[in-house]
């Protein structure tokens, strides 16, 4: 299917951004069905276009393959960290292979992250449960399941799911982070998981920012997990995309109070996104940690 040009020109998609003209035209040319125009901006485009858009969504939520995404979803590389100890990166790799399909989505370059925080993290006592992680990798669309609680003893996913970013943070992907109050954006780094309550959205976790400057305003803004109707399987088929939250990582009705319960007070959560800083990501500490106590 060929699209002309012309299209971009027309009145009602000229107000849209570079990104989403183009996220448009490759879907339409590409027949991308797992790449999504959002439902609610699909109603300004001719009606041959509209049908070509709805042609390419697809009932299934998956994950789509880093070759097949055009430019505007393509994923920031993330160069490996610096210090890691050959035998740390090789056991983060065992791990990886160990954890199976349910963990081919997870990049191995963000599970280094989380391993390596994890690692400097425990002994210093503000991670009290050991054994356990929990990841988001943000930089993947948001139709994809990005969020994996994992078991580092037995190799195990205990839990994959959807999660959604910030509304401040972009569209299909985050593309922008903040730890500033009415941002309504996820903010990046490593969290430790606090009490549950009951709040607007039920039952909810409190987390505890860990990285100054990058996410350490979280408790005072209310960044919390908590479930979602816009952050379910049945929210993408609707609309081709999550929903948006006001910068909480908020899940799927059908997973949260599973994963809550899993990721008990004292637990560890990494938030990665492009631009991901943190003191935690100290490759010589975490090689040390491991060869003390591996993953315990």
């Amino acid at each position: 299917m060929v699209v002309s040009v012309e299209l971009c020109a027309t009145r009602a998609v000229s107000k849209w951004s570079a990104w989403e003209r183009c996220f448009l035209v490759a879907v339409v040319v590409a027949g991308l069905g797992s790449c999504q125009v959002r439902a609610d901006e699909a109603h300004a485009l001719p009606s041959s276009v509209q049908a070509a858009v709805l042609a390419t969504r697809s009932a299934a939520v998956s994950t789509p393959a880093a070759e097949t995404l055009p430019d505007s979803l393509a994923l920031t590389p993330i160069a490996p960290l610096p210090n890691v100890p050959d035998t740390l990166r090789q056991a983060i790799r065992q791990l990886h292979a160990a954890l199976g399909p349910a963990a081919a989505a997870l990049r191995p370059a963000v599970l280094e992250q989380a391993c390596v925080g994890y690692l400097t993290l425990h002994p210093t006592g503000r991670i009290e449960r050991g054994g356990l992680l929990a990841v988001a990798d943000m930089d993947l669309p948001n139709t994809t399941e990005r969020l994996w609680v994992l078991d580092l003893r037995h190799a195990r996913v205990l839990h994959r799911s959807l999660v959604a970013h910030g509304e401040g943070s972009g569209a299909v992907r985050a593309t922008r982070f903040s730890n500033k109050e009415e941002s309504a954006c996820t903010s990046l780094g490593f969290y430790r998981t606090a009490d549950t309550y009951d709040g607007i959205h039920g039952y909810s976790r409190r987390i505890e920012g860990l990285d100054k400057g990058q996410n350490a305003n979280a408790y005072d803004r209310y960044v919390v997990l908590h479930a979602a109707d816009y952050a379910s399987p049945n929210y993408i088929r609707q609309h081709g995309h999550l929903g948006y939250s006001r910068g909480c990582p908020a899940l799927p009705p059908e997973q949260f109070k599973a994963i809550i319960a899993t990721v008990r007070v004292g637990s560890m959560l990494l938030i990665s996104g492009p631009g991901l800083t943190s003191r935690w990501l100290d490759g010589r500490a975490a090689g040390r940690r491991f060869l003390a106590r591996g993953w315990e």
